[in-house]
C-alpha cells in the first residue's frame, strides 16, 4: 500500500559535469519538471565547483540545491573541506552525509557523518544521510545489524528536533552503479526496518523521509516508490540524464496518487 507523505526525488551528480553539460541538463529539467513539482520534491546535489552556477540557473525555481558532502567542523585548519555555512551562502537547501563512497574511499565513521548532519542543520540544509550494507554484509546477515549502526549513531548524537529536520536515504553498497538494485521487497523490509529504529527513538520520528538509492531507473522507480516505507529516491547515473531524471520524478509522482 502507498503512503501518502511527501515523495522526494534528489540527484546526486557525484564527481561529474562541466559548465556547459550542467547548463543544458538544468535547463532541460526547468523546462519539463513543471506539474511534477507541484507534488514532488526536486533536487540536484552538484560538485561544490558547480554551486554558483547551480544557484543562478535554479534561483526562485522548483528545485532545490544542495552539496555531496560538508565538512564536520564550521571552519578552521581544514584544506580542502567546505563548510556547510559556505554551501548555504550559495543557496544550498541540501547536504549528503554518509554516502558509501565517503566511507569506503575516505573512511568516514558514523560518528563523523553525525557530527556533518548536526553541521547541516546548524546552516540551515536538510542533510541526507547515507545508510547501507556490503554485499557480503547482506550475504551473512548482517543488514539489519550493520544499517542499524549507522543509524544509531546518528541517533544518539542529535536531538529529537534535529532528527525531525533529517532525511535517511538507504543505499545497499551492492546495488551502487553496478546496475543491480534491491528488490522491492528488499528495499521496502529495510525501509520499515529504519522507520521502526526512527520512531523507537521517539513516536514522532515515524514520518522522516526515507529514501531508497541504488541502480533507481525509470523502469523500477514507480514499483519502489509505491512501498509503504520508500518515500522517493537519491538518483545516482540517472539523474545526469534529463530524460530518465524525469521519469523518475513523474514515477514518484505517480506513486504518490495512488
Amino acid at each position: 500500500m502507498a503512503n501518502k507523505r511527501t515523495k522526494w526525488v534528489v540527484g546526486n551528480w557525484k564527481m561529474h559535469g562541466r559548465l556547459a553539460e550542467n547548463e543544458m541538463l538544468l535547463r532541460s529539467l526547468l523546462e519539463r519538471c513543471g506539474s511534477v513539482a507541484e507534488t514532488v520534491r526536486i533536487g540536484v546535489c552538484v560538485p561544490a565547483p558547480y554551486l554558483a552556477q547551480t544557484e543562478a540557473l535554479l534561483r526562485g525555481a522548483p528545485l532545490a540545491w544542495g552539496v555531496q558532502d560538508v565538512s564536520a567542523y564550521p571552519h578552521g585548519a581544514y584544506t580542502g573541506e567546505i563548510a556547510a555555512e559556505m554551501a548555504a551562502e550559495f543557496g544550498a537547501t541540501l547536504a549528503i552525509v554518509g554516502h558509501s563512497e565517503r566511507r569506503a574511499y575516505h573512511g568516514e565513521k558514523s560518528e563523523a557523518v553525525a557530527l556533518k548532519a548536526q553541521r547541516a542543520l546548524a546552516a540551515g540544509l536538510t542533510p541526507i544521510v547515507c545508510v547501507g550494507e556490503t554485499l557480503d554484509e547482506r550475504e551473512t546477515g548482517a543488514t539489519q545489524a550493520v544499517v542499524g549502526a549507522q543509524i544509531d549513531a546518528v541517533l544518539g548524537a542529535l536531538s529529537v528536533e534535529e532528527l525531525s529536520r533529517i532525511v535517511v536515504a538507504y543505499e545497499p553498497v551492492w546495488a551502487i552503479g553496478t546496475g543491480k538494485s534491491a528488490t522491492v521487497d528488499e528495499a521496502q523490509d529495510v525501509h520499515a526496518f529504519l522507520r521502526e529504529r526512527l520512531a523507537a527513538k521517539d513516536a514522532s520520528l515515524a514520518d522522516v523521509t526515507l529514501l531508497y538509492g541504488g541502480s533507481v531507473k525509470p523502469d523500477n522507480a514507480e514499483a519502489l516508490f509505491s512501498q509503504t516505507d520508500i518515500d522517493g529516491g537519491l538518483i545516482g547515473g540517472a539523474s545526469l540524464k534529463s530524460q530518465d531524471f524525469l521519469a523518475i520524478c513523474k514515477a514518484a509522482s505517480t506513486a504518490h496518487a495512488v
